[in-house]
């Protein structure tokens, strides 16, 4: 079998990949819940790539994704649920669907038109779904009576904490403004030091919880992606830390064999460095 630009050889070789008695050992063996990860850990590889602007990088990185895709529909071909085919239907029509002011007749560019528009749309999609959900045989979907269903539990945590508070501020929930959301995260800080101070390690999880939750909506209120804000820092972490061993290394030694106080002395330094600039799009 010959490489190719056409999607049919990839799902050509994912089929043979999945053959009993010819396949792969390992590809047999998976089933949705075992890929699950693999598919979670190829998406923020394509981020990592995009955050570095290594173009290069990200076409593999997105092959690698969409391997993911081709192997999950693969799996529910061969249950007789839908197809890889389906899956392209189902997002297309969805995007035609959903942009009605490009594909359609109706008016209205603009984003306050368009936002309009949602709801009705989100309306109809469900209808379909439903209607799909009944010509499969399939048991109708829990209704979704509250405001926070539909909210993924598999997303990462600030992320996921973001959405519960967008839709618990659609209906009224949320803090007037930035700097009561401030006086809530000083008020979480209190509480973890609380519970620190009286020994108690699980009520002081709970605590670190409701205050990285605080610090989820301080993001929100500022327009602030936090899993985005949070990669920044982590990368800045690295650099400077970076920094420490690179100049313990011009002195033979090792970060383990330097006083804290030295490493210290060297994050200070670290820190008056200028921020490297943007990587460039390779």
């Amino acid at each position: 079998m010959t490489p190719s630009r056409d999607i049919s050889r990839l799902l050509e070789i994912m089929a043979a990949l999945r053959t009993p008695g010819t396949g792969c050992p390992w590809d047999l063996e998976q089933d949705f819940a075992s890929v699950a990860p693999y598919t979670i850990e190829e998406a923020y590889e394509v981020a990592d790539a995009i955050a570095r602007g290594d173009l290069d990088d990200l076409c593999d990185e997105l092959g690698d994704l969409l391997l993911q895709v081709v192997f999950h529909a693969q799996m529910a071909e061969e249950r007789g649920a839908f197809a890889f085919g389906d899956v392209v239907m189902a997002v297309t029509s969805k995007m035609i669907r959903r942009h009605p002011h490009v594909f359609g007749d109706v008016g209205g560019r603009d984003v306050a038109a368009v936002n309009a528009a949602w709801d009705a749309i989100k309306a109809g999609e469900k209808e379909d779904k439903a209607e799909r959900r009944r010509q499969r045989g399939l048991p109708p979907e829990p209704e979704a009576g509250r405001v926070l269903d539909g909210v993924a539990t598999g997303a990462p945590a600030l992320t996921r904490a973001v959405k519960l508070q967008t839709k618990a501020a659609k209906v009224g929930f949320d803090w007037p403004d930035t700097r009561m959301v401030i006086d809530k995260i000083r008020e979480e800080i209190t509480e973890v030091e609380a519970e620190i101070a009286a020994g108690d390690r699980v009520a002081a999880a709970g605590e670190v919880g409701d205050l990285l939750f605080a610090m989820a909506n301080l993001a929100r209120h500022l327009g602030v992606d936090p899993e985005a804000a949070l990669r920044g820092t982590n990368e800045k972490f690295v650099r400077r830390f970076g920094y420490i061993e690179d100049r313990l290394a011009e002195e033979g030694r090792a970060p383990g064999a330097a006083s804290l106080d030295e490493m210290e002395a060297l994050w200070q330094a670290a820190k008056t460095l200028p921020a490297p600039p943007p990587a460039p799009e390779k």
